[in-house]
């Protein structure tokens, strides 16, 4: 199987993370960490759930992948997420060592790798990622494209309901 294919298998598998989080109400995002080939961590937003903001995808699986290996440094991983990470996930990234990064759709209003900044090929940092984009980004676009517009036809349906009370 060549980098590509084995790209769009991790990144099924990111989606799938990405489901759970629809699942549950919360934004469709999800990431995986691999390591020789093989998935160390799982994460997918929980934000709305916890109500609590450092709950993403990436940071979660981050996370896990540390308590998997007993290390912070995540050195010969590759990080597979739905959405262009943002500059706090993006910090995570860079602290932790992760040498590639994998994501599907860019996020011209968040983020932080090649859409608004590119923080992790910035050289005045002491670590930098390998990264490639693009990576079954209509499905996961779709996903949250989706997503965001039953969020507002729900609330359009809300606003019609209250007023009808009214």
């Amino acid at each position: 199987m060549d980098v590509f294919e084995i790209d769009r298998h991790f990144m099924r598998l990111a989606i799938e993370e990405a489901r759970k989080a629809e699942a549950i109400g919360e934004v469709p995002i999800g990431a995986i960490i691999v390591k020789d080939g093989k998935v160390i961590a799982t994460g997918h937003n929980l934000r709305e759930t916890s109500q609590n903001a450092v709950t993403h995808a990436e940071l979660s699986a981050i996370q896990d992948a540390c308590n998997a290996i007993g290390s912070w440094r995540l050195e010969e991983t590759t990080l597979y997420v739905t959405l262009e990470p943002c500059p706090m996930c993006s910090g995570a990234i860079l602290q932790s060592r992760i040498p590639r990064v994998v994501y599907a759709a860019r996020d011209p209003k968040g983020g932080c790798v090649d859409s608004l900044y590119r923080l992790l090929n910035d050289p005045r940092f002491n670590h930098e990622c390998e990264v490639t984009e693009g990576i079954l980004a209509d499905e996961c676009g779709a996903m949250l494209t989706n997503f965001f517009r039953s969020l507002r036809e729900k609330k359009k349906e809300q606003k019609k309901a209250m007023r009808e009370v009214d």
